[in-house]
């Protein structure tokens, strides 16, 4: 995923919230159990199943993959398996790993039953991942040592961990590292009543006074994302201190949200700027996402990562094989009414 610095232009808040590390703020807002975890309930049980079963063997947890967009909570799962196991959590991303031997590093320094957390793992070095076959699966490290005739090879021993891989891209994986995972789960965007309870529980924990409006407000406009909902929770509370005398009702959050250009919808400037381009510039598509890249001055992949899976599944954007195409509803968050042609005819 781009960093922050190049990815967050000008008001365009979701990319920053999703984007940036992990504020001390938001860590202390992460729940530390499953009761606590709000959603995904599939998710949660298959977890709950996995931890049951291995404190009754006693033996460390088997490993586990969880996919789907950016801050839906699975650095969160994370840490809620290390503390229902009572083991440590190592955390580290998948474009950290340039080389072997920091692979080795970390494997040696976990101790037995620790949990080893890798972010962004499909974008883990293709010769690195190779290391990681043999350690998933037979807990050893073959690691080569010099060069041509003095080359040679050390097995080294690792205490048997569990590796908890998180990826916005699963279909990056490879078909070898993806079968060494014993659970395979994908997060989903959050229904609203959800994140409703999240909003509320992140106020009383700061401590911010919260009508049922407010939170309401927030969780509309939050794109079923518990980060960007905890992320307009500290705008919103920071508005109500300057503003409103301390409390989040419904026209405040509303007033708040505005200022960040996030409309009632959950649509941000940036969405606003893609759809409008396609529907003036381009009759609606079909577009590539290159070509809106240039066009909006955001980089392709952030699009992709970032803005593109809330519009296409909240219907505001198709894709076909020909490219990007505006839906009717996407020509309505913007004013405009739906263009005939062709472009419709290929949704």
């Amino acid at each position: 995923m781009p960093s922050p610095e190049k990815s967050a232009k000008g008001t365009d808040f979701l990319t920053t919230a999703l984007t940036a590390p992990v504020s001390p703020a938001e860590a202390a807002l992460r729940p530390l159990s499953f009761a606590d975890f709000a959603g995904q309930p599939k998710t949660v049980e298959r977890l709950q199943v996995m931890v049951g079963a291995a404190k009754r063997r006693g033996e460390a947890l088997n490993h586990i993959l969880l996919s789907g967009p950016p801050g839906l909570g699975k650095t969160t799962l994370a840490f809620i398996l290390g503390h229902e196991l009572g083991r440590n959590v190592r955390v580290t991303s998948g474009p950290v790993i340039e080389k072997a031997g920091d692979l080795a590093g970390l494997l040696t320094n976990l101790e037995e039953g620790d949990i080893l957390f890798i972010d962004e793992i499909h974008r883990i070095p293709k010769t690195v991942e190779e290391y990681l076959y043999s350690a998933m699966e037979d807990f050893r490290l073959d690691i080569m040592i010099d060069q041509g005739p003095n080359a040679r090879s050390v097995r080294l021993s690792i205490p048997r961990f569990t590796l908890i891989g998180a990826t916005t891209r699963s279909g990056l994986l490879t078909a070898p590292l993806r079968s060494r995972f014993t659970l395979n789960t994908r997060l989903d965007y959050y229904e609203r009543a959800t994140l409703e309870g999240i909003v509320t529980r992140s106020c009383g924990l700061l401590q911010v006074d919260l009508d049922a409006g407010g939170a309401r407000e927030i969780a509309s406009r939050a794109r079923g994302t518990p980060r960007i909902a905890n992320n307009l929770v500290n705008f919103c509370r920071d508005y109500a201190s300057e503003k409103a005398k301390g409390r989040i009702t419904q026209p405040v959050a509303a007033a708040a949200l505005e200022l960040l250009e996030i409309d009632a919808a959950g649509l941000d400037e940036m969405d606003k700027r893609v759809l409008r381009l396609m529907a003036e510039h381009y009759a609606g598509g079909p577009v590539g996402l290159g070509t809106i890249a240039i066009a909006v001055g955001e980089e392709a992949e952030t699009l992709e990562e970032v803005h593109e899976p809330f519009l296409i599944q909240e219907g505001y954007l198709a894709r076909t094989a020909q490219g990007r195409i505006l839906t009717a509803k996407g020509y309505g968050a913007i004013g405009l009414k739906a263009a005939t042609g062709n472009q419709q005819d290929l949704l």
